[in-house]
C-alpha cells in the first residue's frame, strides 16, 4: 500500500476532505506533526501532503524547526516527487523551489471563487469550477521558475501553481471541511477581529457556500492523483 505522508502544522488545519479521498485511492495516511515529529518520513514518501497554519513560511531563530522542515520539502520536490501544498504548505514549496514571499498588505479571509487562467482550466483545479472556496492567508508566494499560474482572486494574483505533473501549490483551502469551521473561528478570533471580520458571517458562509464546494472539492484530488507522472 502506497504511503501518504501528511506534514500538519496545526490540528484543525488537517487533511479535511481529502482524507477520504485519499484512503479511497488506496494510500496509508501517517501524519507528522511539524515541530513535533521529524520531518525526513517526507523525503521519500509515495505522496506528500503539506498543510497550512498561522506562521508565515519565514525559517528564523523563534522557529528553528521550520528551516529542517523546509530543507526536507526542498529534497522532495528537486526530485519532482509527488506532492501537494495548501496555504502554508504551497508558500513552503514554492520557497523550497527558490520563489519569494511576501505579505500582501492585506487579509484574503472568507469564500470567494477563482479566476482560473488557461492553464488552470486544463488542470485539476478545473473541478471546481465557479464555486467558492476558502481563503484565509496574508502571504502571497513568488511564482517558481518554470511554474505555471493555475488561478488568481482580485486580491491575490498567485493562488495555485503547477510545476510538471507531480508538484501542485494551492494558497486557498479546498481541504476545508465547512462542518469543522467552528474550529477555525475559535482558534483565530484575533485576526477576525483585526481583519473586522464578524465570526457569524464565516459561519453563514460555511453553510452554504462552504457545503457547496464540499461536493466538488474531493474531485480535485482524483484529477491530480490520474495525472501524476
Amino acid at each position: 500500500m502506497p504511503t501518504a505522508v501528511v506534514l500538519q502544522h496545526v490540528a484543525f488545519e488537517d487533511l479535511g476532505l481529502f482524507a477520504p479521498r485519499l484512503r479511497a485511492r488506496g494510500y496509508a495516511l501517517q501524519v507528522l506533526q511539524a515541530g513535533v515529529d521529524a520531518p525526513e518520513p517526507l523525503v521519500d514518501a509515495d505522496l506528500a501532503v503539506v498543510l497550512g497554519g498561522p506562521l508565515g513560511a519565514r525559517p528564523d531563530a523563534e522557529f528553528p524547526w521550520m528551516a529542517t522542515e523546509l530543507e526536507a520539502l526542498t529534497r522532495r520536490v528537486q526530485a519532482r516527487r509527488p506532492t501537494l501544498g495548501i496555504c502554508l504548505g504551497a508558500q513552503l514549496m514554492a520557497a523550497a523551489l527558490g520563489a519569494s514571499l511576501e505579505p500582501m498588505g492585506v487579509k484574503e479571509i472568507g469564500y470567494a471563487p477563482l479566476t482560473l487562467t488557461r492553464e488552470g482550466a486544463d488542470s485539476p483545479l478545473s473541478v471546481l469550477g465557479s464555486a467558492p472556496v476558502l481563503h484565509w492567508h496574508g502571504d502571497r508566494f513568488g511564482l517558481p521558475d518554470g511554474a505555471e499560474l493555475l488561478a488568481s482572486t482580485p486580491t491575490c494574483d498567485h493562488q495555485a501553481f503547477r510545476l510538471g505533473p507531480n508538484l501542485l501549490g494551492l494558497q486557498f483551502h479546498p481541504e476545508a471541511d465547512p462542518a469543522q469551521i467552528e474550529r477555525w473561528l475559535i482558534a483565530y478570533d484575533d485576526e477576525l477581529n483585526a481583519a473586522g471580520i464578524a465570526p457569524h458571517a464565516l459561519r453563514d458562509r460555511a453553510r452554504t457556500d462552504g457545503v457547496a464546494t464540499a461536493r466538488v472539492a474531493p474531485g480535485l484530488v482524483d484529477a491530480w492523483l490520474d495525472q501524476l507522472a
